[in-house]
């Protein structure tokens, strides 16, 4: 009994040398009513439509984050995410949104690889988020359009603190993979992305500044994204104001001809810049375009504890090598958001689009150009955080 009890004490007494390993299930869970006008075909392009969304204010997610204290502030942090919709409960894409592992460490920084946020994104949502309580509203987001597919696979990304200022490289190994078009092979979906960016956070203002450059297949063809911006907090007041630039040099999707890989080339750019909620363009203009501009500021109040308003305003311009691309877009949006508890609240979000160009368009319910030139969108939703 005595070496079995001595033996007891020996093993607790060991039990802190073992690193220490926890895991945390969270999530969100938005659903919305959204309203918008001129959701028709181009031979009824005013028809309004009413529908539920799975996200009015945030992406519906559910994940695992994984954490290991490896003693002496070094640390591994790892994490699965999943998007949902919830209107219908199917999942989002065919694996995990988001899928890494990273060693970090107090006096170094991080190390992360795998599948993650951007460096773009991160500024964006870090730096000057248009409703910092959300960072941004689901159903309806320009600014997103900017940041070249807010994701990247084969990420390699390091991020440190250096007292109040933050920079962050990425750069993607492989690239973002393939497509087989039936009969005429397989060809590459994008190439490799290379970026960062520097923040500098003090005393209520955040300011920042990145730049990310993301190839596609056709050799020495590049998509390249500035953005500059800042926000300033003091009490219930919020106000933030950006800059963000993309401009790419591939050749016009009318001189691909029989060239594959360009109409491949043109598909990812759709992909990136594409819906009119992430601030993109349609009809003939939309491949056309070889830069896009876009300027923002917005301003939010906490009214009670509970209550919060805030208003965002974007203008968009792009142009390209001949007058097709030419045009311009005002967006608008204000959201009422009211907090039940710290995990739940309400929201009422009023969004509208105007777009000037004679060869721009938004699309109808199918994402076809319908030829209207601008939406009107009402949201009424719920979210819960778990």
């Amino acid at each position: 009994m005595k070496k079995a009890f001595a033996l007891g004490i020996i093993a607790v007494a060991a039990a802190p040398v073992w690193a220490q390993s926890t895991t945390q299930l969270y999530g969100i869970v938005d659903a919305a009513v959204r309203y918008t006008t001129n959701e028709g075909p181009a031979t009824d392009k005013g028809r309004s439509r009413t529908q539920m969304i799975g996200g009015g204010m945030s992406q519906s997610r559910w994940g695992l984050n994984i954490t290991e204290d490896l003693g002496n502030g070094l640390k591994v942090r790892a994490n699965f995410e999943q998007r949902v919709l919830t209107e219908s409960g199917s999942v989002v894409g065919g694996g995990f949104q988001h899928a890494w592992v990273a060693l970090q460490s107090n006096q170094w920084g991080q190390l992360l690889m795998g599948r993650h946020w951007n460096v773009m994104f991160d500024l964006f949502t870090s730096t000057f988020a248009s409703y910092p309580y959300s960072p941004y509203m689901e159903a309806f987001k320009p600014e997103i359009g900017m940041s070249m597919g807010a994701r990247s696979n084969d990420m390699l990304k390091y991020t440190a603190e250096l007292g109040k200022i933050r920079f962050s490289l990425q750069t993607t190994l492989k690239g973002e993979g393939t497509t087989t078009v039936p009969g005429a092979g397989t060809f590459s979906t994008g190439g490799k992305s290379t970026g960062g960016y520097i923040r500098y956070a003090d005393n209520g203002w955040a300011i920042g500044a990145g730049y990310l450059e993301r190839k596609f297949g056709s050799s020495d063809k590049k998509l390249k994204s500035y953005a500059l911006g800042g926000s300033y907090r003091t009490g219930p007041w919020y106000f933030n104001a950006a800059y963000g630039e993309n401009k790419h040099n591939l050749d016009g999707q009318a001189n691909c001809g029989a060239n594959l890989q360009c109409h491949v080339d043109y598909s990812v750019l759709s992909t990136l810049w594409a819906g009119s909620s992430n601030g993109g363009f349609s009809g003939p203009a939309f491949t056309a375009a070889n830069k896009r501009r876009m300027a923002t500021v917005g301003a939010g109040y906490q009214i009670t504890p509970q209550l919060n308003i805030g208003a965002h305003y974007w203008y968009a311009k792009q142009s390209g090598r001949t007058a097709l691309a030419d045009g311009k877009a005002h967006f608008f949006s204000t959201i009422l958001d009211y907090a039940f508890s710290k995990r739940t609240d309400a929201y009422v979000g009023i969004d509208y689009i105007k777009l000037n160009g004679d060869n721009l368009s938004l699309t109808d319910s199918s994402g076809a150009a319908n030829g209207a030139k601008s939406r009107t969108g009402v949201t009424v939703g719920l979210r819960h955080r778990f």
